[in-house]
């Protein structure tokens, strides 16, 4: 039996495929846990752990990358499930290898194995969206081939559709937070990763904007072997981040030194942010260098919102109540009472924290998670209590960054002059030089302006 190309479906009939997976996979697991926790029943948490481990992974797609997320902050979740979640970054269940010969076909071509001079049967890491595959090309490099997954059209858009619905249950109790304005933004970023044209863009800017950074390392595509479902990349030899946090304390500290480096210089020099720094998404080399290997969730930013960044930080830091509204209203939070700056400027106060003081220290040294947690739930509180905040799109992939880098940091225990490594990046900072750049690179590698 000769193998037929593998088609993509967006279709009615994909969507609803997708609902009755994603129903039969999670319910009899949220329910469980329902009732281990509010009905006092037993609950053996660590298998309970890695049941739903392999429920998200055979899912794939959207549900499971909510997964790698929580995964990646400490304390978020009970360690069992932590544990088990966090090899959902580089260890999701793959797809076999008949899957992988008729994707590989409906790629390249009837001949694709011809084109390499060894691939891999079985993937090297999987994830939310795709899978990699080591592979050589026929002068001996070594080549990473990260291929798609078969309808994840289908199941991003059904996806979202139920994410669509939890928010609205959730919303009828908890008015704290209006999350409509966050599901068009992470909509909008996730249909852009399905877009492996658009990434391997993405990958092209970002190896321009860091490649003076000796410790930061960005692939090279090759064009001839990569499709809008198929990216084949030079190989970056690497150890998983986690290997490092009980290493030496300038191991952990030269590792957060560059991803710091490789987040913020795009940021504040192009307007130009990472938007999903989860454990998998990078990799460490033996130099205490940092290997950067996805590029599908990349937002880009007007150089008026980079600067409100740079404004609210120094509003908290003056107590410049005029400073701080007006960096909230250019992010686009509107209809902003006394009462209401008070709650964001103390969540503003607890992320920018680790940069107001000249001296080396982690990155929050007052209670850690525990403490983060507790400023969390203080914020929700009075957010409630004040008649709830609809967080404008555009500060959604910078909140999740900011939270997804510090629990890094936190992984790591590195211990650095945070205040000193913002300031390098930030005291020349010019609103439109940094625009000139911005739309220079834009340009240059057909990546469409700010939305």
């Amino acid at each position: 039996m000769t193998d037929a190309p593998l088609r993509d479906d967006s279709s009615i009939t994909g969507r609803v495929k997708r609902y009755a997976k994603v129903g039969t996979a999670v319910g009899g697991l949220a329910a469980r846990y329902a009732g281990g926790r509010f009905l006092g029943l037993d609950l053996d948490t660590g298998a309970h752990a890695g049941e739903l481990k392999a429920a998200l992974g055979g899912l794939k797609g959207p549900l499971m990358k909510v997964a790698q997320i929580l995964s990646t902050i400490p304390d978020v979740l009970p360690e069992e499930y932590t544990r088990e979640l966090r090899q959902l970054q580089t260890n999701a269940p793959a797809m076999g290898w008949a899957f992988v010969k008729r994707r590989m076909r409906s790629e390249l071509g009837p001949d694709w194995q011809s084109r390499f001079a060894h691939f891999e049967h079985t993937a090297t890491a999987a994830a939310s969206l795709g899978q990699v595959h080591r592979a050589t090309a026929h002068d001996g490099r070594a080549l990473a081939c990260k291929l798609q997954y078969p309808d994840m059209g289908s199941a991003v858009e059904a996806d979202l559709k139920q994410l669509a619905l939890v928010f609205s249950l959730y919303r009828r109790y908890d008015k704290a937070i209006d999350p409509s304005e966050i599901l068009k933004e992470l909509s909008a970023r996730l249909r852009e990763e399905l877009d492996y044209e658009r990434e391997a863009r993405h990958m092209a800017l970002y190896r321009h904007m860091l490649k003076d950074e000796a410790g930061i390392a960005v692939p090279d595509l090759l064009d001839d072997l990569s499709t809008d479902r198929l990216l084949t990349m030079n190989w970056l030899d690497g150890n998983p981040l986690l290997s490092v946090c009980d290493g030496p304390l300038d191991v952990r500290n030269a590792v957060a030194t560059n991803m710091f480096r490789a987040w913020y210089i795009p940021f504040y020099t192009y307007g130009v942010i990472h938007g999903d720094p989860h454990l998998g998404n990078y990799s460490v080399r033996p130099d205490n260098g940092i290997n950067l290997l996805d590029f599908g969730c990349i937002r880009v930013f007007p150089s008026t919102f980079v600067a409100a960044v740079i404004d609210l930080y120094r509003a908290m830091r003056d107590d410049d109540e005029a400073l701080a509204r007006h960096a909230y209203e250019t992010w686009g939070f509107v209809d902003l009472s006394r009462e209401m700056m008070d709650v964001l400027n103390h969540w503003a106060r607890f992320i920018y924290g680790p940069l107001m003081k000249d001296k080396v220290q982690t990155i929050q040294d007052s209670g850690g998670t525990v403490y983060g947690g507790q400023v969390a739930a203080k914020v929700h509180r009075e957010l409630k209590r004040i008649g709830g905040v609809t967080p404008p799109r555009e500060f959604v992939l910078m909140d999740r960054a900011a939270i997804g880098l510090g629990g890094v940091f936190m992984h790591l225990k590195a211990e650095i002059n945070w205040y000193q490594a913002f300031h390098g990046l930030i005291e020349d900072f010019d609103p439109a030089q940094t625009a000139r750049r911005q739309a220079q690179v834009l340009a240059q590698f057909d990546i469409p302006e700010p939305d």
